[in-house]
Parts: C-alpha cells; structure tokens; sequence
C-alpha cells in the first residue's frame, strides 16, 4: 500500500463511530438491494410458472396465424411427426396434443358461447396443473369418452353441476355441423376468470370424433425443464420442424408470446422497483456526501497546514478520495456478504406466506412460500451502483479542496 493509501486508512479511523455507521448504511443498501432483487426475480419466476402451468405450457407448436385469428380449419396436420421431433428435443419434459373450438354450451335452461378443448387426460397433466384446479367432482380418466370438466364461473352461469348434461353445438372442421352431449365430470377453478366462465374439457378422442378433426389437432403445448431452456429448446423444435419438412405452415410460440400480459406486468414492475432501488441508494449517497463534508469542514486547517508544508491540492484530493473508497469498500463488502448469505438461506428455506392467504394461494397451485432468486445480475447490480453512486457523491467535497488557500485554510476556526 502507498503512503496516501495508509494515510487514507488511517484517517477513516479517526471518527470509527461516524465511518462505522456510514459502512453500515452503505452495507444495508447493498444487502436490501441484493435481496429485493433476487426476490423480484423469485416471484416473477413464480407467476410465469403457475401461468404456464394452469393452461399455455413453455411454448406450444401451432398453425401460423392460429393465435392471432384461432379457427378450426387451422390446425396441425401430422401432429405424428412433430411428436417425433420433440420426443429427441433438449429441454423438453412433456407435451400435451389439444384441439379447440368454440360452441354453443346449453344446460337445460341457459345457453352460452365458450370453448371446448379437447385433451388426452395423461398427456395434459404431465404438462399442466388442471388436475390440481378440479373443485368438485373428479378429474378426467384415460377411458372417458363423454365426459367433461367445466369452469367454475361457467358452471353457476349455466346452473350445471356433478352429473348433469351440457350439450354441445359448433361447427366441424368440414363444415359440418358439429353436436354432441357431455356428463359433467368434474368442476375446476384456476383463479383465471376468462378460463373459468368459457372453457370445458372433454377427451381428444371425443372431440376429434365430434369436431372431424381426421387426426389433426390445434396445438401442442410443450413443458420445458427450465425457463432458462425455453429459448433453446425453441430453437431446436424450430430447427427440427425444418429439416423434417414440418415446419410448413407451423409456428413454435412461447410463454412471452402467449402470455404478453404476464410479461407486461414484469416489465413495469421492473421500472417500479428500479426507482424504488434507485431512491435508496440516493439516501445513502446522501449519507456518504454529510459524512464527507464534515470531514473537510473539521479538518480544513489540518489542509492548509499540509498544503504550507507542500502538499497539492490534487495528493488532498486523492487522498480523500482514497479515503472514501475504502469507507465504500467495506460497506460494499459487507453488504455484500450479508445480502448473499440471507438471500441464499431463504432461497432454500422460504418465506412462508400470510396464514391468511395460504390456503387461497393453495387453491390454485401457488407455493405456500416465496422463494429469491439470485443470479449474477442481483449479485452484482447492487454493489456497482452503490460504489458508482458513492464515489460520485464524495467527489463533492474532496474538489472543495481544490479551491482553498493555505492561508484560507488555516485561519478557518
């Protein structure tokens, strides 16, 4: 270490009260930093993956344009060998072929328009949560034929429940007229109100039969083992579609394309939390700059007398500066720690939800704990932008030094 720089140490310690708390500020800032980011992250994690999980999957291979304007004449035609290929995909978990249309839905005395979706009862829960949504009654067997599983909205709209008859009317993918009558199996509530006042369930077997799909379906909805690997695993369907001569005509989505609600909301919450972040480390750098100024205004004879001796004003500017990098280093170190070693504990363990709201969070298949998420990004965005924002603060008060006189300076009471 240089001589500036043992000096610069040695006068941090001069007032050890004022450095200490001036530390812990600066430490606390980083920790809060690193900690509500990881479990901005955590949650955000969190409500992408119960989305994806109550309906849409990781991504799903569909017809192009089907999202935008979905018919029933755009559909998958050899939905066989996009199985295939996703069968050798990285990255792929499940998947799940559904056909959809919309339908007239009558009870005996009410009629509305809604969705009928048509499933294979195995493969869709191996990808989604629907099993775990299913309020009255029972899930969907693997042998069920007309049978149906009916949101919960839709199911007091149309006065229906366990065992009564919902019949079924829509257009086949011919043109034809497409009629049939379901049993209500079961009742099911995934906390999302457009899903659960328009959509039933019924067996893909039925629904090909009753829709004459000849085979076709409208979507296969792809579980990932990660959101980390959606983009990846995109890529290779994507890849493998093409050189298959499959991807005529088809189109790979993901979540963000599916859900772009879901990733609204994360985008303003971001900017919330960046001011919210921002705001804090402004307060500590406001901390910083009292500290700072004190400093000089206490020690601004001492000043004059090193400059009468020879000293420049640019070795005293240094040397506060150097002076408040190490005060910002040891906070940030600090912080540091702290911060990683809270978050990571909690990553592990939880933070367990409200009593209060732990059985409406179970109701449908959220966690009953909050889980940070670390990453290098919450590791280290606090630290720069607390020693970038510091740093600038003390360069204030060390450039006053700049302008004083020996002689100013040491007849200063």
């Amino acid at each position: 270490m240089t001589i500036d720089g043992k000096l610069a140490w040695r006068n941090v310690w001069r007032n050890p009260r004022r450095s200490l708390l001036t530390m812990a500020a600066i430490a606390f800032a980083v920790l809060l930093v690193i900690f509500m980011v990881s479990f901005q992250f955590g949650s955000y994690e969190s409500m992408i993956a119960n989305a994806v999980e109550i309906g849409t999957g990781h991504m799903q291979i569909q017809a192009e344009g089907y999202y935008d304007k979905p018919t029933i004449r755009k559909v998958i035609p050899d939905p066989a060998t996009a199985m295939e290929i996703l069968d050798s995909a990285p990255g792929v978990v499940a998947y799940a072929s559904r056909g959809s249309s919309f339908a007239l839905l009558s009870s005996e005395d009410r009629t509305y328009g809604g969705m009928v979706r048509g499933i294979d009862p195995e493969a869709e829960a191996r990808v989604t949560s629907l099993p775990d949504l299913v309020r009255e009654g029972e899930y969907l067997a693997p042998d069920d034929y007309d049978q149906a599983l009916i949101g919960e909205l839709l199911a007091k709209n149309l006065g229906v429940g366990i065992g009564d008859e919902l019949v079924v009317l829509g257009q086949g993918r011919d043109g034809s007229f497409a009629a049939a009558v379901y049993i209500i199996k079961g009742i099911f509530s995934s906390g999302q109100d457009e899903m659960d006042r328009s959509v039933i369930h019924v067996p893909l077997a039925n629904f090909e039969d009753t829709f004459f799909m000849q085979g076709a379906v409208h979507e296969i909805v792809v579980k990932a083992d990660s959101l980390g690997s959606v983009d990846a695993t995109r890529e290779a369907l994507a890849m493998g579609l093409a050189q298959n001569g499959a991807d005529n005509g088809l189109a790979v989505l993901t979540w963000e394309e599916l859900l772009p609600g879901i990733k609204q909301s994360i985008q303003m919450d971001m900017v919330g939390g960046f001011f919210f972040h921002l705001l804090l480390i402004i307060v500590v750098a406001f901390s910083i700059l009292n500290t700072f100024l004190m400093a000089v205004f206490e020690r601004t004879r001492e000043f004059g007398v090193m400059m009468a001796m020879g000293a420049t004003p640019g070795r005293l500017v240094r040397l506060l500066l150097l002076e408040s990098g190490f005060t910002t280093l040891v906070g940030i170190i600090a912080g540091f720690i702290s911060g990683l070693a809270l978050t990571w504990y909690l990553q592990k363990q939880g933070i367990p939800l409200p009593e209060s709201t732990v059985e409406l969070v179970k109701m449908y298949g959220m966690p009953e704990r909050m889980y940070p998420k670390l990453s290098w990004f919450s590791l280290t965005i606090g630290p720069v932008a607390v020693s970038i924002i510091t740093m600038l603060a003390a360069l204030y008060p060390a450039l006053r030094v700049r302008r004083l006189t020996p002689a100013q300076a040491m007849a200063a009471t």
